[in-house]
C-alpha cells in the first residue's frame, strides 16, 4: 500500500510539470522586469514611476520617446533589454506552443478526468483484459447498466480500448497497485479474462486477498486450469472455447429450445423480458416464511418466480406455489422491465 502511494505521488507530480513550465517562465518575465525597473532607477535616476514607464516601453518595443535624454550607459542598458525580451519572449513562446502541438495540456486534462471518474467507482466490476472475451463482458455490462472498469497495458489493444469509450487504466493487472487503483475494494465483482492462466491466477490471488468478499468469475484455457482458479479464489470459471462448443452443438440438436433462451435472454431480439435476482433479506417479520402463493407476486406484479436460491447456495428450478420462502432465500424472477421495477417495489414494501 506504501509503495503504491509512493508510485500515485510520483505521477501527480509528473502531471503538474506541465505547470511548471509555465511558472518558471512567469517567474523568469517577472524577475527580468523587475531587474529593469531597479537598473533604470540605478543608472538613470529615475523615480519608480518612470522606470516602470521606461520599462514597459522598452520590452513592449513600442517606441515612445525616452522619460528623459538616456546616457550612454543607459543606451547599453535598454539595448540589453531589448535582445534579452526578445530572447526570453521566444524561449516562452516555444515552450507553449510545445506543449500545446504535443498535446500535454490535453493529456494532462484527460488522464485527471480519468481518475476523477475512478474515484467516484462504487459497485463496479473491474474487467481485466480486453480481449475478445473481456471486450463481450463490457459490452453486456453496458447494456445491463452495470458500471465498470478495464484493466489492460497491451498498447494495440489500448487503442481499440480508446475508440470504444472504455474507461480504464493503462497498468499491469499482475501488479496489486493496479487493483488498488481500479477501487477493488469498493467493486462488486471481478473478472479476469487474461490469456494466459498462470496469470489469472496470480490476479485472482491477489484480488482476493485485498477484498476477501468480492465476488470473481475467471477465464480458463485449459481444463487442467479449472480446479487451480478455483482453488486461487474464483467463484466460477468459464471456459470460452468449451461453451461456444456446446452452444453449437445445441443450435444442431435442440435449435428451437436454444432460440426461446435466446430471446427470453435479449440476445438478438426485442422481446422485453428479463430474468433478474431479488434478496428478501429486509421483508418484515409478516411475510417471513410465506409462501409464494401467499405472497401473490405474479397478480400483484406479473412478474413470475422460475427459481430460488437458497441460503446453501442449491437452487429449487420452477418453485410451487406452496414452496415457502424465507429472509435469506433470493427469487430468481423472469418478467419485462416494469414488472421487475413493481417486483422490487413490492419487496421494499413488505
Amino acid at each position: 500500500m506504501q509503495e503504491y502511494k509512493m508510485k500515485r505521488l510520483e505521477k501527480i507530480k509528473e502531471g503538474f510539470i506541465y505547470f511548471k513550465h509555465l511558472t518558471y517562465i512567469l517567474i523568469l518575465l517577472l524577475t527580468f522586469f523587475a531587474i529593469s525597473v531597479i537598473g533604470y532607477i540605478i543608472i538613470e535616476g529615475y523615480n519608480f514611476l518612470d522606470a516602470f514607464y521606461m520599462t514597459v516601453i522598452s520590452i513592449t518595443t513600442a517606441g515612445y520617446q525616452e522619460v528623459h535624454p538616456l546616457s550612454d550607459t543607459g543606451r547599453l542598458f535598454t539595448s540589453f533589454v531589448l535582445i534579452t525580451n526578445i530572447g526570453l519572449f521566444f524561449y516562452g513562446a516555444t515552450q507553449v506552443v510545445a506543449h500545446v502541438i504535443e498535446g500535454e495540456f490535453r493529456k494532462f486534462y484527460k488522464n485527471y478526468n480519468v481518475e476523477k471518474l475512478i474515484s467516484k467507482l462504487e459497485s463496479h466490476v473491474i474487467v481485466c483484459g480486453y480481449g475478445r472475451t473481456g471486450k463481450q463482458v463490457c459490452l453486456e455490462l453496458r447494456a445491463d447498466g452495470i458500471p465498470y472498469l478495464v484493466i489492460e497495458n497491451r498498447e494495440n489493444v489500448i487503442e481499440h480500448i480508446k475508440k470504444d469509450n472504455v474507461l480504464f487504466i493503462n497498468e499491469n493487472a499482475t501488479e496489486e497497485e493496479a487493483l488498488i487503483k481500479a477501487r477493488i475494494k469498493n467493486a462488486r465483482a471481478f473478472v479476469t479474462t487474461l490469456p494466459n492462466d498462470p496469470d489469472n491466477v496470480y490476479v485472482i490471488l491477489t484480488a482476493r486477498e485485498i477484498n476477501p468478499k468480492i465476488y470473481i468469475i475467471s477465464r480458463a484455457s485449459s481444463e487442467n486450469s479449472e480446479s487451480k482458479l478455483k482453488r486461487a479464489g474464483a467463484n466460477n470459471v468459464i471456459m470460452p472455447e468449451k461453451i461456444g462448443g456446446a452452444h453449437m452443438a445445441a443450435l444442431v440438436s435442440k435449435p428451437d429450445i436454444l432460440e426461446f433462451v435466446a430471446k427470453l435472454t435479449g440476445q438478438g431480439s426485442d422481446i422485453n423480458l428479463t430474468f433478474e435476482e431479488i434478496s428478501l433479506n429486509n421483508i418484515s417479520e409478516n411475510y417471513k416464511n410465506k409462501s409464494i402463493k401467499d405472497l401473490d407476486f405474479r397478480n400483484k406484479t406479473g412478474a413470475n418466480v422460475v427459481g430460488l436460491r437458497l441460503p446453501d447456495g442449491d437452487y429449487i428450478i420452477n418453485p410451487s406455489p406452496d414452496t415457502l420462502i424465507n429472509p435469506d432465500t433470493k427469487l430468481v424472477l423472469l418478467g419485462s422491465d416494469e414488472q421487475i421495477k413493481q417486483m422490487r417495489k413490492l419487496i421494499s414494501e413488505l
